[in-house]
């Protein structure tokens, strides 16, 4: 052989080489299914968290050519997931997502069950080869939500409808409580537990027990607006959670939100690409337009929104909700000045409640 024709040999044996590699690394987009399964406690229709992750995933699934199929309903703890998940592999799915909490409790020694199939579960500090935890930094949009609820109180008590206590719900109320007392050190946020994500009795008791208690602003953390419609009826000013702007009340001056597209369109982009579960976490916040409080009330002044700006610029530009001096509301320092909070330590570890807060029975 010719010197021209071992360089063109050398060459095309390099170029071979490196494709294998490259699909060795990165998998080949073409050997994945191409359908996604999605797991909900609810309705893919309410007005509420089940909602908005169906619609996120949805619009997702359809940008990046996925086809979608859907588990509504599904309880949590009573051995429903895993029949669900089942259902959804034997129709196909080569992705299952849990969007509650729970969910990874009841599946987390049966996943492996299935390894062919990439499982994606919402806030878990449960992980596995074949699970990635996701998330969105809602913490940050609940840090704003108490900025605004600190520039518009009077009576410096701000109530709080939450669900029950674990790490997502305990980083929320953490936030808003420190997002509130950095530019009202004086106020206090006052919490009720319904222990249920859906109980309209148990949030519109709790939003009665909390306006007794003196609050004149109410927030939550629940899977629909319970507390908003009864903090209206009540004439008392509230921050809607999941909802949109024609769904909330008219004493409703702010929203946290989450755009669950932004999120859905990260992982699922990266399942198409052959590079799913390839961190414990996918954490996805303000800087990527996945979180946000929406003003849609002209009791927010024009100082509140330069305020409310300012504090926005900060987390996007690197400031972080939980660093510095931070104590529990059990008077234990939880972190120094110079600190941050690991990103593990608020996934996996966050069984408290900062200082500010106060427990209502």
């Amino acid at each position: 052989m010719n010197k021209k024709g071992t360089i063109l040999l050398s060459t095309f044996i390099l170029i071979t080489v490196a494709i294998v590699l490259l699909i060795i690394f990165y998998g080949s987009p073409k050997t994945q299914k191409s359908t996604v399964g999605i797991i909900l406690t609810g309705s893919k229709d309410e007005n509420g968290w089940n909602g908005k992750h169906y619609a996120g995933c949805q619009k997702a699934c359809e940008e990046l050519g996925l086809k979608l199929l859907v588990k509504e309903n599904v309880p949590e703890n009573t051995g429903e997931c895993e029949k669900a998940v089942k259902e959804l592999v034997k129709a196909g799915a080569s992705v299952v997502i849990f969007t509650s909490y729970y969910y990874t409790e009841e599946m987390k020694d049966k996943v492996s069950d299935y390894p062919d199939i990439v499982f994606y579960q919402n806030s878990s500090e449960f992980h596995a080869k074949n699970l990635t935890s996701y998330f969105a930094r809602l913490y940050q949009a609940r840090y704003l939500a108490g900025v605004a609820a600190g520039l518009k109180t009077k009576t410096n008590k701000i109530g709080y409808v939450a669900a029950m206590s674990n790490n997502e719900v305990n980083r929320g109320i953490s936030a808003f409580t420190l997002g509130l007392k950095s530019v009202n050190p004086e106020a206090n946020v006052y919490v009720t537990w319904t222990n249920s994500w859906d109980d309209e009795e148990k949030e519109r008791e709790n939003t009665n027990k909390l306006i007794a208690e003196g609050v004149d602003i109410v927030t939550y953390h629940q899977n629909t607006a319970n507390v908003v419609r009864a903090a209206d009826e009540n004439g008392i000013a509230s921050i809607g959670y999941n909802i949109t702007a024609e769904e909330a009340g008219e004493k409703c001056f702010g929203i946290v939100v989450c755009n669950w597209d932004k999120v859905y369109y990260k992982i699922l982009s990266e399942f198409k690409q052959g590079r799913a579960n390839n961190e414990k976490n996918k954490w996805i916040g303000i800087d990527d337009g996945a979180v946000g409080f929406n003003v849609i009330s002209g009791e927010i002044t024009k100082e509140d929104k330069e305020k409310l700006n300012a504090a926005m610029a900060m987390i996007i530009n690197g400031g972080d909700v939980f660093s510095g001096v931070i104590y529990d509301n059990a008077g234990n320092l939880k972190c120094d000045e110079g600190e941050m909070i690991s990103d593990e330590e608020l996934l996996e570890n966050f069984g408290w409640l900062v200082d500010g807060v106060i427990e209502l029975e």
